[in-house]
């Protein structure tokens, strides 16, 4: 018997998810068959679906398995908590089963059918932060039907949950532009494969390789794509390593966004959606202020199209931390985990809000649907949780215990890091909406940032100019304007020109 037909598969709940996996799983011969649904719910605990028996409690069972060496599991309960997961996942793990899987955001699987493909091993970011909000995305994204989606940065983190969810959505096509070969690549691929077996709708997939820089070369793109609807989610994001490279994050950041926001209003794209972070308020980073400039640079440009129904509208959603991302603590706290520690945390005080990337992006694609040209729309993030507490649940999510098993040092907050993130300024309010989730905010006057001044005092400093070869990457240069104009940005005490 081959390895693949010699796992057999217990089901985590017998819904509608784990009904549609157990159709598929039947229908493709694959396994060794599901041998049961473990559930909790009394009303279905002993009967049987398709010839397959709901056996429960779930802790009461796991109890008196006997798991073969291959046996897996799959949580198939899209609305469960993340106290319930956690549960969960202890009573599997202490019955034995080799693998367990999940069935990843509800908002990718409510209301419509769940597939095998979507499932993956579940890891700590299942079991962190609060329970996501439930977004009907076939709802949500009806005002993407028949349109041209781009996503910038789609080969990202957040870019590529973008997409994934877009599939859902029923747009005409969905253009996947980023700069790096290879993660454009493997976004394409996922999403083909998806689409091959049966995850959302057939959207055309066009992937597009390019650099915001180019400011030529984005405005006759778009003049090729006819894009309806941007989301812009592409960007230079590792805070620490920005402040090295503070030209690389101005030019990439900055003028990236200046050049699509210009060849969006030239080429006609109804609607802009700019994704930025909670380090844009009163940004104290080199990256904080690219993004608070670029958020400037979105207003600014929902006040030139003013109230013309026919010009796009132009709105900014701003959001904090997303539970793994690939710049984000857990690949790193994972990597020391596996390496036998320590796991290295800034400060025991220092806190982050976080969300999950699915829940993030779901907020984003509805906040796109519902938001009006020149506002900037918060998610809610709960409450902020201290990293150090995120490291110990990793820890013990690995099975060791912290402090006896890993250590946790404690190294200090690196080069443009604060303790504490705030969603909005002093001279903001943010105030509810209509939707779950989703805050506007308001501000109550309008800085008196001269933008255009220092956009053009910032080029010559990004982009070769023959009157003025001395500025040409002068970092010192940068961070005083920078400093200057928004003086909430912290001057390192020494350093020098890096020329980046």
């Amino acid at each position: 018997m081959s390895a693949e037909k010699s796992r057999r598969l217990y089901i985590i709940g017998a819904g509608f998810a784990g009904q549609t996996l157990a159709e598929e799983i039947k229908r493709k011969a694959i396994f060794g068959g599901v041998v049961a649904f473990l559930d909790d719910d009394p009303e279905k605990i002993g009967r049987k679906i398709e010839g397959i028996p709901i056996l429960g409690p779930i802790r009461d069972v796991a109890r008196l398995l006997h798991m073969n060496p291959a046996d897996e599991a799959v949580i198939a309960i899209p609305s469960a908590s993340r106290e319930y997961l956690t549960e969960l996942y202890g009573i599997l793990q202490k019955a034995g089963f080799a693998r367990i899987r999940i069935l990843p955001g509800i908002s990718q699987i409510i209301e419509g059918d769940a597939h095998l493909i979507q499932t993956r091993s579940i890891d700590p970011q299942d079991l962190l932060g609060r329970t996501p909000v439930a977004v009907n995305l076939k709802q949500s994204l009806a005002y993407l039907r028949g349109k041209r989606v781009l996503v910038t940065g789609a080969g990202g983190s957040i870019g590529s949950e973008l997409c994934r969810q877009l599939l859902s959505g029923g747009a005409f096509r969905l253009y996947l532009f980023g700069h790096g070969e290879n993660s454009i690549y493997q976004i394409d691929r996922e999403l083909r494969l998806l689409q091959d077996e049966g995850v959302g709708e057939k959207a055309t997939l066009v992937p597009v390789i390019g650099d915001l820089k180019d400011g030529n070369y984005v405005d006759y793109i778009l003049g090729k794509l006819k894009a309806d609807v941007i989301f812009h989610a592409a960007a230079y994001k590792h805070v620490p390593m920005m402040e090295e490279n503070p030209v690389a994050a101005i030019e990439n950041n900055f003028f990236g966004t200046l050049n699509l926001i210009k060849a969006a209003q030239r080429q006609g794209v109804k609607r802009f959606v700019f994704i930025t972070t909670d380090k844009a308020v009163e940004p104290v980073s080199v990256y904080g202020v690219s993004k608070y400039l670029c958020e400037r640079l979105v207003l600014d440009a929902a006040v030139q199209n003013g109230e013309n129904s026919c010009a796009g509208h132009f709105m900014v959603v701003r959001f904090g931390n997303v539970l793994g991302s690939r710049g984000s603590i857990m690949p790193l706290f994972q990597k020391q985990i596996e390496k036998g520690g320590p796991v290295t945390v800034t400060d025991p005080e220092m806190r982050r809000w976080f969300m999950t990337i699915p829940e993030a992006c779901s907020l984003v694609l509805k906040a796109g649907g519902v938001g009006a040209n020149g506002n900037i729309y918060l998610l809610d993030m709960g409450e902020p949780i201290r990293i150090k507490d995120i490291a110990e649940q990793m820890i013990r999510f690995y099975g060791f215990d912290p402090e006896k098993d890993i250590r946790i040092e404690y190294i200090g907050p690196r080069p443009g890091e604060r303790m504490d993130e705030f969603l909005w300024s002093g001279n903001e309010t943010p105030a509810p909406t209509e939707h779950s989730r989703i805050l506007k905010v308001e501000q109550k006057t309008r800085d008196a940032l001269d933008l255009e001044a220092l956009t053009e005092a910032l080029r010559p400093i990004c982009n070769f100019d023959g009157e003025k070869p001395e500025q040409y990457r002068d970092s010192a240069l940068l961070r005083e304007l920078l400093h200057q104009a928004i003086p909430s940005l912290i001057m390192p005490a020494s350093g020098g020109n890096y020329g980046t």
